[in-house]
């Protein structure tokens, strides 16, 4: 594996001052033959090699912005890296490729459009990327469902981003987009029994993603900077049933409640009514009690009251 190493460029204000003296003293020597002696003719080819050389060593300049790095080759070699800005010089026979190193982000789904140009090399459609369409895949219990999320990254190693791997623009979508999906397979869309869930451990889920991306990205030298769904929702043909499915749990949980609470009372009541002596009930009269209470507080409408005018037993 080819991993970045640091290039020490020659500072370029230095090479450009020796470059315009070359570029201009070889004219100069032209000059000088042509109102000297004659025998100052060997002049002649000194002047031609140094503009020849301070013209090969314009190929040598380059200004590096913040962010940018640049990628150095010889004849096929890697020679390394100059990763910082500023303005330099370095072998004209080098094949230098940039590479941005800049944070970048961008949502899985999307596509990129290429920039086209025309026979004169002129631009007639600029570079664009559509906006992300949602995965459909289906969760942990089968439940189809629609995820998308948001992948910030960025290049740590530029020779590993450029030799390991052909595109790694690309490469880092396509992965991106593969992590997300086992992701989604491996967990419901949502849990009632506290295990991880998509909807109900969003943290821990991007997290996980983070993770898993980064494990497919580290051979393209890439850092996944953070990673989290940006879409998620079970898919159209299941959506009705699926809510009418948690609004019934809601329900169900919601009485459970009020179950819990009605019954509470009711001990709470009948022990107070013991301990104060208040009155004796019998079973019967009891469970009629117990059965009354129920039905008051369990009800979902208001319950009228009845006053009982005769005796506890009639």
């Amino acid at each position: 594996m080819i991993q970045e190493k640091p290039f020490s460029a020659t500072s370029g204000w230095f090479s450009l001052a020796i470059c315009l003296g070359l570029l201009f003293g070889g004219p100069a020597l032209f000059i000088y033959t042509a109102i000297s002696t004659p025998g100052d003719d060997w002049l002649i080819p000194i002047g031609i090699i140094m503009i020849l050389i301070s013209i090969v060593m314009l190929f040598g300049f380059q200004a590096v912005a913040p962010n940018d790095a640049r990628v150095l080759l010889l004849f096929g070699e890697y020679k390394g890296s100059i990763t910082e800005s500023g303005f330099f010089w370095v072998n004209p026979f080098f094949s230098k490729k940039r590479i941005s190193r800049r944070v970048r982000n961008f949502e899985t789904g999307s596509t990129n459009t290429p920039e086209a140009k025309n026979s004169a090399g002129q631009i007639i459609q600029a570079k664009s990327r559509t906006t992300g369409r949602p995965s459909k895949v289906n969760d942990r219990d089968g439940n189809p469902i629609e995820i998308s999320a948001v992948v910030v990254w960025k290049v740590v190693d530029t020779a590993e981003a450029l030799f390991e791997v052909d595109d790694y623009e690309h490469y880092v979508e396509v992965q991106s987009e593969a992590a997300l999906r086992s992701l989604a397979t491996r967990h419901p869309y949502d849990s009632e029994d506290h295990e991880v869930s998509l909807r109900g451990n969003t943290i821990e889920v991007c997290e996980q993603l983070k993770k898993d991306i980064q494990e497919r990205l580290g051979k393209a030298g890439v850092d996944v900077i953070e990673a989290r769904i940006s879409h998620l929702a079970y898919s159209p043909e299941i959506a009705a049933a699926m809510l009418q499915r948690q609004q019934a749990q809601a329900v169900v949980a919601a009485r459970t409640k009020i179950v819990e609470g009605a019954v509470g009372m009711v001990q709470m009541a009948l022990d107070h009514l013991a301990q104060d002596n208040i009155v004796e009930l019998d079973d019967e009269r009891r469970a009629s009690m117990v059965s009354n209470l129920l039905v008051v507080l369990c009800s979902d409408r208001h319950t009228q009251p009845v006053v009982n005018t005769g005796t506890l037993y009639s």
